[in-house]
């Protein structure tokens, strides 16, 4: 069996967030429910210091089926951030990583 990684970038938009604080409420929250339901590591990577926006990265370990894992991780960020979601993914083997 092969071995890959998933990366997620999510880009997140949150309107209703008034300050840093409501921010990363939102942020706490979605980084708990994805490590929860996906097993994913999570990070948030940019945009710490702006209250409306987030950048997280996610990684997912697995076989094959880890991209279709990655796409239900995306659409569970998008149905949690209605006022905006973007993802990046990128699917990487064992061989991809060594080469």
């Amino acid at each position: 069996m092969s071995s890959f990684v998933c990366l997620v970038e999510l880009h997140l938009h949150f309107g209703e967030a008034s300050d840093l604080k409501a921010k990363r409420k939102h942020v706490q929250s979605l980084k708990t429910q994805l490590r929860q339901r996906f097993g994913a590591s999570v990070a948030e990577v940019d945009h710490q210091d702006k209250w409306q926006r987030a950048t997280l990265l996610c990684a997912l370990v697995g076989g094959r089926d880890v991209e279709n894992r990655a796409a239900a991780l995306e659409r569970f960020a998008e149905s949690r951030c209605p006022d905006g979601c973007s993802a990046e993914r990128d699917l990487l083997s064992l061989v991809d990583i060594r080469g």
